[in-house]
C-alpha cells in the first residue's frame, strides 16, 4: 500500500482518483495514460529491470 517501503505502480485514472469527472481529472493534469511510480527500497538495478520487462509487455 501506499506509505509501505515496497515500490509500486499505480494508474490514478481508474485507481485513487477513478471517482472524479473525467474533465476535472483532465484540469489536474490526471490522464488516461498516466501511471504513478511510487519507489521503494529494493534495490536499484532490481527496479530497472522489473520495469524494462514491464514496458516491454505494453
Amino acid at each position: 500500500s501506499l506509505g509501505g517501503t515496497e515500490s509500486l505502480v499505480e494508474h490514478p485514472a481508474s485507481m485513487t482518483h477513478s471517482d472524479v469527472d473525467p474533465e476535472e481529472r483532465i484540469e489536474m493534469g490526471i490522464t488516461e495514460n498516466m501511471v504513478r511510480l511510487s519507489i521503494g527500497v529494493e534495490h536499484p538495478e532490481d527496479l530497472i529491470a522489473d520495469l524494462k520487462q514491464g514496458l516491454e509487455a505494453v
